[in-house]
């Protein structure tokens, strides 16, 4: 106040200093209006931009596969539900998926539709640089949390871990619920309430951890420490409840029925469906199942990559405050060990938690910041590249091979079997026309019978034996055959006595396991499809 009252004084003496101290204000009104003109908390307008840049280049460089959910529960059903031709899975039968994430890419094939845009490469990349967009912002809102907890230069270390997290930049521009689950999560962190967050809203985080769940319904483990901690120290639990939670949870559940209800036809609660089928019955085992160890042993070790010594150190050095994502951390990684069926995806979510602590143990290695921060750019550069270029990308390639049939007389004429464990590939949303498709189903049994066996297993119980049962007659026979190279020499001698020929060779992985074959080869029926 002295300062103050020192300036003021000559002002009131004489007529300059008093146009000085106008053209003060002017400046640092003009800088709070450049602030406000940044954005939500004041975000860096560069900032948003380099992100996004960065994340339609993410985009561009991930060529690859990595589960068949990525097209199975999202774009086949988009596709499905506005061109009116498509495949749901079982799930869709079961009322276990709800309509609102699909919703999402339905709204931008039916825009390009109305635009006469409906091109098969739109429909595959549209809907990815939508979530390479999203993707950004939700890089820059981690930014803006940390700045206003600690500083900038802390912002910018646990930005720069994100952006070179391997495992982020394989997913994070994939058309997965994961995917968005994780973005949502990272935009409800932004608005925690967390001692010292000049950004909390109760609503605000409420509604995006509620329309995450909405969308997949296992986002609640990793908020469950999170909401109760907030409960717990908020001191108007009642209004906590009645004008947050209530109201929000109201509204999401609302809108999920009614969107379901017109997809579905009828009224279909899929959030306990899902919870049902993953969690009580624990029928996801029918795909696989791990020992319980295997999210610390290998599953957060992986994703995390060279980021783990950043999270160790960076979970000892931060303060007492950052402890309770740590927990939601640990809680997620222990609640989901419970669980037979385990993926590398579903932990996705806990990954912003832990670049918070990376990007502190980076910021406190002071001499060695620069050294580490080169340490974490290559050794994440190469997996990122890998993944992402070559590693399953025959799944995606080979279908440029079908799109090709879409081109000419013989459409019509034209069936593609695809004999590779089910799901290997995406479907129509990949092809945009009707053609005529097939591949091994291979859904699980709800009816409890022990001796159930799908169609994918009893074809490799017995190949040979299997197509010449199913094909007993020439004019049941496929236009073409896709099928891994490990399967070629069971059943060349039905390639041979029905006239195939082998048309296309498609790369596909290095590490070949199982039913999964390190090529994919096309074969044409010579009869039928010689002018292909």
């Amino acid at each position: 106040m002295e300062a103050a009252g020192g300036m003021l004084a000559p002002a009131r003496a004489r007529r300059p200093e008093a146009v000085r101290l106008r053209k003060r204000r002017s400046v640092l009104y003009s800088g709070a209006a450049a602030q406000r003109s940044a954005g939500p908390a004041g975000r860096p307008a560069p900032l948003l931009t380099l992100a996004v840049a960065l994340r339609a280049l993410n985009c561009a460089l991930v060529q690859t596969s990595f589960v068949p959910d990525e097209y199975w529960q999202s774009l086949e059903v988009a596709h499905r539900m506005v061109f009116n031709y498509g495949y749901l899975t079982w799930e869709w039968a079961s009322g276990i998926r709800g309509y609102s994430y699909p919703l999402i890419f339905a709204s931008i094939y039916k825009t390009l539709q109305l635009l006469a845009r409906d091109d098969v490469q739109l429909l595959i990349w549209v809907p990815r640089l939508a979530q390479a967009v999203l993707a950004a912002f939700a890089d820059v809102k981690l930014y803006s949390l940390v700045r206003h907890l600690e500083n900038a230069e802390t912002a910018k270390c646990v930005y720069f871990c994100q952006l070179c997290s391997w495992f982020t930049w394989y997913s994070c521009t994939r058309t997965l619920t994961n995917t968005m689950e994780t973005l949502l999560t990272m935009f409800a962190l932004s608005y925690y309430p967390i001692k010292g967050s000049k950004m909390g809203s109760s609503c605000k985080y409420l509604a995006l951890v509620a329309l995450a769940i909405v969308i997949r319904p296992t986002a609640v483990i990793p908020w469950i420490p999170l909401v109760f901690t907030h409960f717990m120290q908020e001191q108007r639990k009642a209004d906590l409840i009645l004008h947050n939670c209530i109201p929000v949870g109201l509204v999401t559940v609302g809108t999920s029925l009614i969107i379901d209800r017109v997809f579905f036809g009828k009224w279909v609660l899929v959030q306990l469906n899902f919870v049902k089928f993953n969690v009580l019955q624990n029928l996801g085992t029918f795909y696989g199942s791990h020992p319980w160890h295997w999210y610390f042993t290998q599953g957060l070790p992986v994703i995390l990559g060279t980021h783990l010594p950043f999270f160790i150190h960076g979970c000892v050095l931060a303060p007492k405050r950052y402890r309770i994502f740590l927990l939601a951390v640990i809680w997620t990684v222990l609640v989901y060990s419970m669980l037979s069926h385990k993926e590398f995806r579903f932990i996705y979510p806990v990954l912003p938690f832990c670049m918070v602590f990376c990007g502190y143990s980076l910021k406190h290695l002071k001499s060695w910041k620069k050294s580490a921060a080169s340490f974490l750019l290559l050794s994440n550069l190469l997996p990122a590249l890998y993944t992402g270029l070559i590693h399953q990308r025959g799944s995606l390639d080979v279908m440029s091979h079908v799109q090709q049939l879409c081109n000419n007389s013989y459409q019509s004429q034209a069936f593609v079997f695809f004999m590779m464990p089910c799901h290997s590939t995406p479907f129509y949303s990949h092809v945009h026309c009707p053609l005529k498709m097939r591949f091994l189903q291979c859904p699980p049994d709800l009816t409890g019978n022990e001796s159930y066996i799908d169609e994918a297993d009893l074809f490799y119980s017995n190949p040979l034996g299997w197509l010449n049962k199913e094909f007993y007659k020439d004019t049941l026979l496929p236009s073409h055959l896709i099928f891994f190279s490990v399967l070629e020499q069971e059943i060349s001698s039905f390639l041979v006595l029905r006239g195939y020929e082998k048309t296309a060779t498609v790369f596909h992985t290095h590490v070949p396991q199982g039913r999964v074959g390190s090529h994919i080869y096309v074969y044409r029926k010579k009869t039928e499809m010689n002018h292909t």
